[in-house]
């Protein structure tokens, strides 16, 4: 090798260096206690410390979700591609700059939150407002009628017939009429006031139905993946108890399937994203189409599903992948004008064969990772079966 190779693999070597050691952080660097690593023997000490790469997919996953709006229904384009970025390379969620975009797109989650919220409970504040003020004119012109009324009740009692002259009585007369005119025209400002107030309390009750609509409508995206529609890792989780309940009460079996595209990474790469987020809505309807209301589709995370199935027989669970393989199989997924073709691989296990759900869970994954490493586009199940 002559000198100047020699120098241009140096200078390679420390423009890899440097790149590596601008994405550590200041917290490993003090954990390390290496102030400045000065090799690639320190940076590779300072990395071997970090989250194995399945945990990192895992917060990767949940970092997502934190920063989504819970409230509000709109998702913000630079989110969603943030989104991808990070799922598509977890190991992202140590760099600085990473960090800082996270940063800033929880509080405008927070933000975007608090918008929302203020903005749909200030209709309701109206609505008590209004009611409160029609309510108290309606009592004080009550009171002040009664007021007027027991008045001249008082000096009709305390006029003596026999001694009242005609001008005492054109005089009560007089009381009478104004009394009874002023009660009249009371009540016509009070009934135009309610007739006015009603139509108004009308209109908020009509927003306030919207609004009970909306927060209905909320409370149902947000449990489901802003991307394909399928339930996300929180509402995966609950839908998991509820099964997990009734395998403990009625000794219900259940059995998890792990869904993963092949080689998801190749087709982003190719493609472009918009054509990853195609598959992955399309995949997902499909297994929602595929899977029964009674059970769960969940995205667990990137390109992975999860499905909970209940089921009578290993029968049914096997026709139930034959199905969903047939129709991904002899069909191709459209962007734009190119037909692309994919394959998934996955992994069964059933509840009964494990001490807990999660156990069930892992096993599963565990199955997965088995048929994707034995070549792809297969699905192992506990028994060894392979479809």
């Amino acid at each position: 090798m002559t000198n100047n190779q020699k120098s241009i693999l140096e200078n390679d070597e420390n423009n890899y260096f440097d790149e590596i050691l601008s994405k550590i952080t200041d917290e490993e660097l003090i954990r390390s206690k290496k102030n400045k690593p000065e090799s690639l023997h320190d940076l590779v000490d300072i990395l071997l410390q970090r989250v194995p790469p399945k945990d990192i997919k895992n917060i990767s996953t949940l970092l997502q979700e934190s920063m989504q709006p819970s409230i509000s229904l709109s998702i913000g384009g630079d989110l969603q591609s943030f989104s991808i970025k990070i799922g598509d390379t977890p190991s992202l969620i140590f760099e600085k700059s990473i960090q800082k975009e996270m940063q800033e797109y929880i509080q405008n989650r927070f933000d975007v939150d608090q918008q929302v919220l203020s903005q749909k409970t200030a209709d309701i504040a109206r609505l008590i407002s209004l009611m409160n003020k029609y309510l108290g004119d309606a009592i004080k012109s009550n009171n002040d009628g009664s007021s007027n009324v027991k008045n001249i009740k008082i000096e009709i009692e305390s006029i003596c017939p026999i001694q009242s002259t005609k001008e005492d009585l054109n005089k009560l007369q007089t009381k009478l009429v104004e009394a009874a005119m002023t009660i009249e025209n009371e009540m016509l400002t009070v009934n135009k006031n309610l007739k006015s107030g009603k139509n108004e309390v009308l209109i908020l009750e009509r927003k306030i139905d919207s609004l009970e609509k909306e927060l209905k409508q909320t409370r149902e995206n947000s449990k489901r993946d802003y991307l394909t529609g399928a339930l996300n890792r929180r509402s995966f989780e609950e839908e998991l108890n509820r099964f997990e309940s009734h395998f403990k009460r009625e000794k219900q079996d259940y059995a998890i399937v792990f869904f993963d595209i092949d080689h998801f990474k190749k087709v982003n790469d190719i493609y472009g994203h918009d054509a990853g987020d195609i598959i992955l809505k399309t995949f997902s309807a499909l297994l929602m189409k595929l899977t029964r209301d009674t059970d769960t589709i969940g995205r667990y995370g990137g390109e992975e599903f999860i499905a909970i199935l209940h089921y009578q027989n290993t029968l049914e669970l096997y026709k139930y992948i034959e199905r969903i393989k047939s129709v991904v199989t002899t069909n191709k997924f459209i962007y734009k004008d190119k037909k692309i073709e994919i394959n998934f691989s996955a992994g069964v296990e059933i509840r009964s064969n494990t001490q807990t759900s999660q156990d069930t869970v892992s096993q599963a994954d565990k199955l997965l990772y088995q048929a994707k490493n034995n070549g792809r586009n297969k699905t192992i199940f506990w028994n060894k079966k392979e479809i």
